[in-house]
Order: C-alpha cells, then sequence, then structure tokens
C-alpha cells in the first residue's frame, strides 16, 4: 500500500508539475492480478484498483499502515465496476456487478474478495473506503437504480447526468458518498462554475476515454489554480481547500467519492467564474 502525505493550501504553489502528478494523481491504479491501494492522510482515504484475472483477489489489511486485524475492520468501502462483469464476496455471499454497478460493504465485514466472469475480460473495481464509526448493510445498486439528475446544457458543453449510489436518498454509510457523472457526447465541461466543501474531500476517477483523449483538471485554491493532465483510469484527490472541476478533448465519465463531516450532496461553496485566476 502506497501512503500519500498532500501539501496543504500554501505548499502546493510552489510544486513542479511532477511534484504535483505524484502528490495528487493516481495514475496505475488497475494493474491486472493484482490489487492497488493509495492511503491518504486526506480525511485517511483509501483509494484502490481490484484487477482479478487468475482466481480471486482478496482484500487484505495492512499492519502498518491500518493497524487492522481485516481490512474493514474500522472502515466502509464502496466498490464501483467500471469494467466488465464479476463478482464481489463478502463473508461468503456473492454479489455478482455488472458495468457500473456499485457494492457497498459495511464496517465489520471480514472476508472480501474480487472475480471476473471471464479473465479475458477482466472486472475493474473501483474502491474506496473511509474510516466508520458506525456499521451499515451491505447494499448492491445496479446501474439502472441509481437516482439520475441531467444537468446543463449542449450550450455550455456541460450536458451530462449525475448518477448517486451512496448518499443520503439511497444506500446508507456512515461517512462515504459516492455516484459518477456521465456527459454527452459533444460536452466536455464537468463543475464548471467549480465549488470547495470544507467539510469533505473528494476523489475523481475519470473513465471512458480513448487513449489518445485526455482531461485537463483543475485543482488549487480558486485564486491560484494549478492543471493535471489525466487520461483514462486515472484518479486525482481533492483536499477541502482545492476546487475539482475539468475539461477534456471529448466527452467521458467519472467516478465521484466523498467522506468528511457532512453527507448532504448540495453541501458545497460556489465559487464563481469570475473569481477564479
Amino acid at each position: 500500500m502506497e501512503v500519500r502525505y498532500l501539501p496543504n493550501d500554501s505548499g502546493y504553489q510552489r510544486m513542479t508539475t511532477r511534484e504535483l502528478r505524484d502528490a495528487f494523481m493516481m495514475e496505475n491504479l488497475f494493474e491486472p492480478g493484482r490489487i492497488t491501494l493509495v492511503y491518504s492522510d486526506n480525511d485517511r482515504a483509501i483509494v484502490g484498483g481490484a484487477v482479478p484475472v487468475a482466481g480471486t483477489l482478496p482484500l487484505l489489511a495492512t499492519q502498518k499502515e491500518m493497524a487492522a486485524r481485516y481490512f474493514n475492520e474500522r472502515r466502509e468501502l464502496g466498490v464501483l465496476n467500471i469494467g466488465a462483469a464479476g463478482t464481489v464476496s463478502v463473508d461468503g455471499t456473492n454479489y455478482a456487478l455488472g458495468p457500473r454497478d456499485l457494492l457497498y460493504v459495511g464496517r465489520g465485514a471480514q472476508n472480501i474478495e474480487f472475480s471476473s466472469a471471464d479473465p479475458a475480460v477482466p472486472s475493474l473495481f473501483y474502491l474506496v473506503s473511509y474510516p466508520a464509526h458506525a456499521s451499515y448493510p451491505t447494499a448492491l445498486m445496479r446501474f439502472a437504480e441509481a437516482a439520475r439528475s441531467p444537468l446543463g446544457s449542449a450550450r455550455t458543453a456541460n450536458q451530462r447526468t449525475i448518477y448517486k449510489y451512496v448518499h443520503a436518498g439511497g444506500i446508507k454509510s456512515c461517512q462515504l458518498v459516492m455516484g459518477m457523472t456521465e456527459l454527452v457526447e459533444g460536452s466536455v465541461w464537468n463543475t464548471m462554475p467549480p465549488h470547495t466543501h470544507q467539510r469533505r474531500s473528494e476523489v475523481y476517477l475519470y473513465f471512458g476515454l480513448d487513449p489518445d483523449a485526455m482531461v485537463i483538471h483543475l485543482m488549487g485554491k480558486p485564486d491560484e489554480t494549478r492543471n493535471l493532465i489525466l487520461r483514462n483510469h486515472q484518479a486525482v484527490l481533492s483536499p477541502p481547500w482545492s476546487i475539482h472541476a475539468a475539461a477534456a478533448t471529448r466527452n467521458y465519465a467519472f467516478v465521484w467519492a466523498m467522506g468528511g463531516e457532512n453527507q448532504e450532496f448540495s453541501d458545497m461553496d460556489a465559487v464563481t467564474m469570475h473569481d477564479l485566476r
């Protein structure tokens, strides 16, 4: 497990492109036959990817970073499948996940394993975990069941649909809020005008991009923005003081996940376009 310590709201301003990428980006989460995990001091989030190819992949705790007997001993976990069909086993119960289905695994689940229906076309399980002080039932939500909110317009190149899975009106959790956003063809902007939310951090995972496409992700304080270039299946950490918005060379999708003091989806501190620098 890789450990990250994020710079503060002034330190990032003096960093090179490589230093910014090393601090905020996760470039290689999905490696065949492995579970890759990144532990961040940003709300103690763990972000990862599981790509089962031969047999099953067990999700194990690490003693040094987690000091836990099993991964969900004091944590909850969101698993969103952005690949082909597969199965997540939780304490002996199998949950079949199709593309874009999500499984929430509550605190206390001891044995979590991942497998692909067809190893030649593996699942890509995206994992986001936060500490949990309460236990909620493990729950599966199909993509078709997620609450949908259409936003934006073709005129402003941000026509998109937000899909909510883990939130106050959906799957119940301790502090995790998780869903995805998909832009229609011809739209490229997300979360613009931007916002921050002092009461929680956020993680974006971009997917649905062609190999030669890219996302220009904007981060930083509104009056001191920086940009990061992301490709398909790459993720970025957003601390509470940072905006998180992007444009790309074509339409795309991204998974968003949040953890912190407040689970209310609309809890955002808006930033006007005129305040951006």
